[in-house]
């Protein structure tokens, strides 16, 4: 009989597995989450509530109206409008998606695709039956089009997603390699940087891609606007969060940014829980106020300018609560510091 005793068997992970393990996490987390933001949102779009308008007086005009209405049921939100200009201007407004203009002859369909591609094109498929019930062609009228370089006027979206990820991920380099730094020093880099992501936004949106064949200044600066809002988030959530800032980064200006923007489509078209994100989210402030700038005569901007400048500053608040944390703890650990050098100093 052996005297050896048999070696434990350790069940449990060892330190490093489950140091790996954990890091695991946030990238299994992340797959999770960017499914069901994007599946959630983009999958199955269908109209909500899309506002469009018919155009005409009196009682034929009301209930031919509310006839389309009653068969959309939920889809869309028809109302009235007097005379075809009302329309052009309430789609210069981007208040409806689509004006449908009855006629014997030629009933006409207007839309401003540079307001959005896709609602424009459900709008179509709604009122297309309408006109060959009577066995007519629809004509459609696009009052606000896109540049030609930027046909489906998504490119706004991608320009959005450069910018996003610009602006994310340098608040992993100011937060782990800067963190030496104090935090003022941080805060005036996150100035700098955000101004060189808005530099290459509208590099790119101008003498690269031509989406913006006017206006870069304005580009430039929304796009500085929008990317010192998420710096500054970042770098205060940095403090708190330290490892899952990255996750927490994620979430908020990809999984829910993106999806809630309106790049690809609008809230009338989603879900109703990103159709609400986009009221107050900043990647929809950022696409509604680059549609502004460069197709609509900056109409609403004021609105975008105010959601940009309250993410900005929300991330200015966290900075700043996060600066006046980092000298407490540094306060705190003061005296022990002290006590171990004296400690050091009297066994020498």
């Amino acid at each position: 009989m052996s005297g050896r005793t048999p070696a434990p068997h350790h069940h449990a992970a060892s330190p490093p597995l489950r140091h790996v393990l954990t890091h695991l996490l946030t990238p299994l987390l992340m797959c999770l989450g960017m499914g069901l933001a994007y599946m959630g949102a983009f999958v199955h779009p269908e109209p909500h509530h899309l506002p469009v308008a018919v155009v005409g007086e009196g009682p034929a005009a009301t209930a031919f109206a509310q006839k389309v209405e009653d068969g959309a049921g939920d889809a869309l939100d028809v109302r009235t409008l007097a005379h075809r200009a009302d329309a052009v201007n309430e789609l210069k407004g981007r208040r409806i998606a689509g004006a449908y203009v009855p006629s014997d002859t030629a009933p006409e369909l207007i839309v401003a695709t540079a307001a959005s591609d896709t609602s424009a094109t459900v709008a179509e498929k709604i009122f297309t039956p309408v006109a060959a019930r009577q066995h007519l062609p629809l004509k459609v009228t696009d009052v606000v089009g896109t540049v030609r370089d930027d046909p489906t006027g998504q490119g706004l979206f991608f320009l959005l997603v450069a910018v996003s990820i610009g602006s994310y991920a340098s608040v992993a380099v100011l937060g782990g390699a800067g963190a030496a730094l104090r935090m003022r020093g941080r805060a005036l880099l996150v100035v700098g940087v955000s101004g060189v992501v808005g530099a290459i936004g509208a590099l790119l949106a101008g003498p690269v891609f031509h989406l913006a064949h006017h206006g870069l200044a304005g580009v430039w600066g929304l796009s500085w606007l929008y990317s010192a809002g998420i710096l500054f988030v970042g770098v205060g959530l940095h403090t708190f969060l330290k490892r899952w800032t990255t996750l927490a980064m994620m979430v908020l200006f990809v999984m829910l940014n993106f999806t809630s923007s309106g790049g690809l489509f609008r809230p009338e078209l989603q879900n109703g829980f990103f159709g609400s994100l986009h009221a107050f989210w900043n990647g929809a402030g950022y696409i509604d106020g680059l549609r502004g700038i460069l197709y609509f005569g900056n109409d609403a901007l004021a609105r975008q300018l105010v959601t940009l400048a309250a993410w900005l500053l929300l991330g200015l608040a966290l900075t700043a609560a996060a600066g006046l944390t980092e000298r407490r703890r540094a306060a705190e650990q003061l005296p022990a510091a002290v006590e171990e050098e004296m400690e050091e100093a009297v066994a020498v």
